[in-house]
């Protein structure tokens, strides 16, 4: 079940993060709006991977393996070069910490899930609401913080900088409750 269409979907979310990372340094005007619709579309596609996973019956190993490697790295490149470009609406402190939390609670809850499966309690640190509830936030703060510029008055990289702290709590939160969840059998 390589070519499903969840899988070439997530396979596409990937193949869009050059893309994205060209977009976003393009020396043009619209650059920003650019990177921030193709960080969009990429938010879109995780979303409709899965759905058309369970939907279309088409769920695989490869496709619960690519998935959240596609969602992390885009996330995560996406937290780098907003920490990179540091535009002057926040403190570059504010967002490197912040990107720090979220790169290095992905990279600690991954290490443990895979840990989890090899001592075959891999359903102890499934994903929860409050992950999903991270992720939307985190996916909405990013996509305003790309667009980084007013939308009809609205002050976007204000309201992103806000939800990304919103998915920071989150964030915290849900890794302190997977860990809480696995500290059984890492007592073992």
């Amino acid at each position: 079940m390589l070519y499903t269409i969840p899988n070439l979907l997530t396979s596409f979310r990937i193949l869009l993060v050059p893309v994205f990372v060209l977009f976003f340094y393009l020396p043009v005007p619209w650059a920003n709006q650019a990177a921030a619709i193709i960080f969009t579309v990429a938010a879109v596609t995780d979303w409709f991977d899965g759905y058309l996973a369970r939907r279309l019956d088409q769920a695989s190993a490869f496709g619960a393996f690519l998935d959240p490697v596609a969602d992390k790295i885009m996330v995560a490149v996406a937290l780098v070069l907003l920490v990179d470009r540091n535009p002057t609406d926040y403190p570059s402190i504010f967002m490197t910490i912040a990107a720090a939390i979220i790169i290095g609670r992905e990279i600690t809850i991954s290490a443990l899930r895979e840990w989890m499966a090899e001592v075959g309690s891999r359903n102890s640190v499934a994903v929860s609401i409050i992950g999903k509830i991270k992720t939307t936030a985190q996916m909405i703060a990013l996509i305003w913080l790309l667009y980084a510029q007013p939308l009809f008055g609205v002050p976007v990289v204000e309201i992103g900088f806000v939800l990304l702290y919103v998915a920071v709590f989150l964030t915290l939160w849900s890794m302190i409750d997977y860990i809480s969840s696995a500290l059984p059998s890492l007592k073992e």
